[in-house]
């Protein structure tokens, strides 16, 4: 991993801006292949993390969660809530940001932005996990729910998973056509749809990325046939989901963290022992993915926090080449760390380096 040379007396600060330009100086698709490749890689040394369901403050109107692991080297968390109201009023429904700090020391090595950042890795994840899961020669996915992820999903699937054929539907129409719009152009055949049945039609991929806080059935178990690949993005936290449950008693069951996705995801459904397979035994090879053409494949995906940290990583190893981020005051560097009272007195107006 690159990192920022010696110590220093300033934390680097990757703005929403900063960010954007990351973005569009590395390349959208190239970016989330990279990303994925830093994901795998730390899905392979899985046992060295610290690992805990994330810390959650649920209200009527949403969710607050704090998304902390551990390699023993580098300490990682995310603040990230979770209000699908909040589009009603102009809001975003997902906000977020990120920090890295250097266990050695406790001092932070990082603070980021991480709303777009976790659209990116929540993408990449979702074709990660696909790759090792979706039917040989699959070319056709179905998104149902095209509101903000949506067009990370499609350009992360084509990326990775080499997908040529979106079709799209949301019960918001202007939802689709926004999808339409920013997705023309990049590569993908585009299809439109009226229903989630008209979604899936053809579609060797499915994926449900929807926002509302509730037990909803995006699809039905008539509407799943065998042989596909299910990618749930959207049921994320208690009393959130978007799978009739019958499918599930159908499908091979693919989790990151399995005390997380029981709580959170759609195998909440489930009773407590029912068999699943977590992903990282499947990334290292030590449990086979998709083991024959009839099988349905569910990736029941919550986001993980050791997803997190891997974006985290990735996005510090890019800072020394390209010099997008802002120097933040954060840290308080006293000449004699013991002296902190003294720094503050030195800073009063009218002493020498103090405000006038």
């Amino acid at each position: 991993m690159t990192t920022l040379p010696g110590h220093l007396a300033f934390v680097p600060f990757v703005s929403v801006d900063n960010m954007m330009q990351l973005i569009h100086h590395i390349g959208l698709e190239r970016m989330l292949i990279e990303l994925a490749a830093a994901i795998e890689d730390d899905f392979k040394r899985w046992e060295s993390f610290d690992k805990t369901p994330r810390v959650a403050s649920h209200s009527a109107d949403g969710v607050i969660e704090l998304m902390p692991t551990s390699d023993g080297d580098i300490y990682g968390f995310k603040y990230v809530n979770g209000h699908p109201k909040n589009t009603k009023s102009g809001l975003q429904t997902v906000t977020a940001f990120g920090m890295l700090a250097d266990v050695a020391t406790g001092y932070p090595l990082l603070l980021s932005e991480m709303t777009i950042l976790t659209a990116l890795r929540t993408a990449a994840t979702s074709a990660l996990a696909a790759r090792h899961l979706v039917p040989r020669g699959a070319r056709c996915m179905a998104i149902i729910g095209n509101g903000a992820q949506s067009e990370f999903q499609a350009l992360a699937f084509k990326a990775i998973c080499g997908i040529d054929t979106v079709r799209l539907y949301d019960i918001d129409r202007a939802a689709t056509e926004k999808a339409m719009r920013n997705l023309a152009g990049q590569g993908l055949a585009l299809i439109p749809c009226d229903s989630p049945e008209q979604a899936i039609e053809g579609a060797q991929i499915i994926t449900t990325v929807t926002a509302d806080k509730q037990y909803a059935t995006i699809l039905t178990d008539n509407m799943v046939g065998t042989g596909v690949h299910l990618n749930a993005v959207g049921g994320d936290c208690p009393g959130k989901t978007e799978l009739h449950r019958d499918i599930l008693l159908r499908s091979r069951i693919f989790v990151e963290y399995p005390p997380q996705t029981r709580i959170e995801g759609e195998i909440q459904q489930l009773a407590p022992d029912h068999p699943v397979t977590e992903l990282w035994q499947v990334i290292t090879g030590a449990v086979p993915g998709r083991t024959n053409g009839d099988q349905i494949t569910l990736f029941d995906s919550v986001g993980f926090a050791t997803e997190d940290f891997s974006a985290l990583r990735y996005i510090l190893g890019q800072l020394q080449r390209t010099g997008l981020f802002q120097r933040l005051d954060l840290l308080a560097d006293p000449d004699d760390p013991r002296d902190l009272f003294g720094m503050v007195q030195r800073a009063a107006p009218g002493q020498p380096g103090g405000r006038e």
